[in-house]
């Protein structure tokens, strides 16, 4: 079960169980965003208060409208008659008015508190999240995090402005109608009393059976959505092995059991409806038969039978939309427990006002281990040693799964070792400011992430608030200008979703762009031309010898023909750094790994040329 699904099914233990203490703490943290509203909120409560008081005047209007009409026909009588009659469907109508006007007051209020309240939830979440380490997001995916999050945030929004208030203002009636419907005939209240328990047990049933199914179906949607991402996500491998159909075919399978859920769980409401419309309809047939007999025998006026049905009437419909009110501020409370679990992560030690630091560029692994978080029994790095001095370019290299985009994370200090340590100028890497210490970074990965507005934006996304005229040097130094000065909007050309408008070379020499304007102490290139033709590496290199000049740069490299001139190079084999040297000199040990990979390409591409 995928972690969306998973959530759901908890949500459906804390319906059917309550909620727990742990529950309750948490969900109160979630007053702390609507403090600053507090006195408007208690504004918007009295408006609760006084529409819901209101609604319980109609019932007792209602039968003396319905006594005013069965008045004597005399003649005095009916002058008096119609004067009634006119004065109680005036009192109506202001009352109507009134309540339309205190409901109105009511939403809006609760709304304006709810909106600006949520506001601030949703700019505090989005931040957090933003800090917290990769070790977090290697165990999440972001899609489902963000549906998560989306839907967590949209039920407490109809909590705050609509299910609160409604289950207030529903209690009320219950307890006032329930009041008024006793005082007028204790004996017409015991009727509707007893005949509460088999309806209430046959309700019990029915809604249980319908949130199992309910949460079935939230369980599929949520599947459907996970491969809507996927097949959307990765569209161009979709298209490039012809797999529309197959990816139709698996949606289709997918909705096509939410469908056969949904029309079982519409079958199984559809009677529960039924049910309970023909045990209230028995019911009220069975008060007024009871209240005919009360009436017959004198124990009951016309008038007061009349107000009492209408009475009965709203604490039915009163009383039957409190289990589902309810059950909604269960799962509001649960979805509050995972905002305030997500809030409760330990994020990174972010500081944005940094004070600013200046590397020299020495760089030193120094008996370092390391596995990641989420795998501790797969060792991913053995007691690595190197030094890296200031200016030099370093190359990793070493078959699939070595260890050289780990090297890398580790720099970024996307983790922290598991033993041993990074040293940076000399001083260990935790005694640094970490935002600091990354603004003296920059990566330019294989994969190049643009972000879906122009060409200047991600450029200038190196530097927030660089200069027109910084930009355009940092795009001409990475080969970038000229193609940019093609497309008809220049530097405000749209990139597309993720850069999918430009072509691979295009991006990476707008990655190139980025980081050349972020002027960094240490470069990680991560096999930046691994996946080019040779006409958009030939421009990417040079871009790239450029960038690399004064700088620290490490090199994770595929093409080994692009690092012979490196200072160093690092030959990992298993997680464990076995050999470290020029080019000449790897190359000339006959029996080394690195002579190996060598051999192994250079065959390969003889093959393919």
């Amino acid at each position: 079960m995928n972690t969306f699904a998973a959530m759901n099914a908890d949500d459906s233990k804390k319906t059917r169980k309550g909620v727990s203490k742990e529950s309750r703490r948490k969900a109160k943290r979630i007053l702390k965003y609507f403090k600053p509203h507090r006195k408007v909120f208690a504004i918007g409560f009295v408006f609760l208060i006084l529409s819901s008081a209101i609604s319980t005047l109609f019932p007792e209007l209602m039968g003396r409208l319905v006594a005013a009409g069965s008045l004597p026909k005399s003649s005095s009588d009916s002058i008096w008659k119609l004067n009634s009659i006119n004065s109680i469907a005036i009192v109506l109508v202001i009352v109507f008015a009134f309540q339309a006007l205190f409901s109105f007051m009511r939403v809006y209020i609760f709304s304006y508190v709810t909106e600006r309240a949520l506001k601030s939830l949703r700019a505090e979440i989005f931040s957090h999240i933003l800090r917290l380490p990769m070790s977090f997001f290697d165990q999440r995916q972001v899609g489902e995090l963000n549906s998560r999050i989306s839907a967590d945030i949209t039920l407490l929004q109809d909590t705050f402005i609509t299910t609160i208030a409604e289950f207030i203002r529903q209690t009320i009636m219950v307890l006032v109608c329930g009041t008024l419907i006793t005082l007028i005939s204790w004996k017409l209240t015991l009727v509707i009393l007893a005949s509460l328990p088999p309806m209430i047990l046959v309700a019990a049933l029915f809604g249980k059976f319908i949130k199992k199914l309910s949460n079935q179906v939230q369980n599929e949607i949520a599947d459907s959505n996970i491969i809507v991402q996927e097949a959307y996500s990765g569209i161009s491998n979709v298209k490039s092995f012809a797999n529309e159909n197959y990816e139709r075919k698996r949606y289709d399978s997918v909705i096509s059991s939410v469908l056969k859920l949904g029309m079982k769980r519409a079958k199984w409401r559809s009677g529960f409806i039924s049910f309970i419309l023909l045990f209230m309809m028995s019911t009220i047939a069975l008060v007024i038969w009871y209240g005919a007999i009360l009436q017959s025998q004198g124990d009951i006026e016309a008038e007061d039978m009349s107000r009492f049905i209408l009475l009965a009437v709203f604490v039915g419909a009163s009383f039957g939309s409190l289990p589902d009110l309810y059950s909604k501020l269960v799962k509001a409370i649960g979805a509050t427990e995972h905002l305030m679990d997500l809030m409760d992560e330990t994020s990174e030690a972010l500081n944005p006002d940094h004070e600013p630091i200046k590397l020299k560029g020495r760089v030193e692994f120094k008996d370092l281990d390391f596995h990641y978080p989420a795998r501790p029994d797969v060792q991913v790095l053995h007691k690595i040693n190197f030094q890296a001095e200031p200016g030099e370019q370093i190359a990793v290299v070493g078959s699939s799964g070595a260890g050289k985009s780990t090297i890398a994370s580790l720099i970024l200090r996307f983790y922290d070792p598991t033993s041993g340590s990074i040293l940076f100028d000399e001083k260990d890497h935790l005694s640094y400011d970490l935002s600091a210490l990354r603004s003296e970074m920059a990566i330019v990965p294989q994969e190049v992430m643009l972000f879906g507005g122009s060409i200047r934006e991600n450029i200038a996304y190196g530097k927030p608030g660089a200069t027109e005229q910084e930009i355009i040097e940092a795009a001409k130094k990475a080969n970038a200008h000229d193609f940019i000065n093609e497309f008809p909007d220049g530097y405000e050309t749209a990139v597309g979703d993720r850069g999918i408008q430009l072509s691979g070379g295009q991006r990476q020499r707008i990655a190139i762009a980025r980081a050349i304007l972020n002027d960094p102490t240490i470069l990680i290139l991560d096999e930046a031309t691994s996946s080019l033709d040779s006409e958009s590496e030939m421009l990417v290199q040079d871009a790239l010898t450029k960038l690399m000049e004064g700088r620290t740069s490490f090199v994770i490299a595929h093409r080994l023909s692009t690092i012979r001139n490196a200072d160093k190079i690092l030959v990992l084999h298993k997680g464990k750094l076995v050999e470290i040297g020029k080019h000449d000199e790897l190359f000339a040990q006959k029996d080394s790994i690195y002579h190996k990979l060598c051999t192994f390409q250079f065959m390969n591409e003889t093959t393919e040329a």
